[in-house]
């Protein structure tokens, strides 16, 4: 198993980077690798950060402004080579139809329920270990 994973968290407010961070504690599973994150405000800075390379999973704000999770999503699923995996964060249960319209392989809804958050990327963080297996 990989030392660390690299999980990217978009949200133009600090207390949703905040939940994301505290409902995945050191790691979301036992079977995945401690993660490390790294925070993004804009939509310049996730570029950026993708463009470096190394993200594991992506965390999306569907609620950011002004560019909001879905439409980032879409962007980077068009524009990113190996666009690693995206678990979006939505604020209605009905807008899952839109995370599906975007592209994102998970979604969630807002406030962050750490159970279910920490399922989420503990998920994606194993499909990806098991493609670049």
């Amino acid at each position: 198993m990989q030392s660390t994973a690299t999980v990217l968290v978009y949200s133009d407010d600090a207390n949703t980077r905040e939940q994301v961070r505290l409902a995945t504690g050191r790691r979301p599973a036992s079977d995945v690798p401690e993660v490390r994150f790294v925070e993004c405000a804009t939509l310049p800075a996730v570029l950026k950060e993708l463009e470096r390379g190394g993200i594991d999973v992506c965390v999306l704000d569907g609620e950011a402004a002004p560019a909001g999770g879905m439409g980032v999503c879409r962007q980077i699923k068009d524009e990113v080579f190996d666009c690693p995996p995206v678990l979006l964060l939505i604020g209605r249960p009905q807008d899952a139809w839109l995370a599906t319209w975007s592209r994102a392989e998970a979604a969630v809804t807002l406030p962050v329920d750490p159970v279910e958050f920490a399922g989420a990327l503990a998920g994606l963080l194993r499909a990806r270990k098991a493609v670049s297996a």
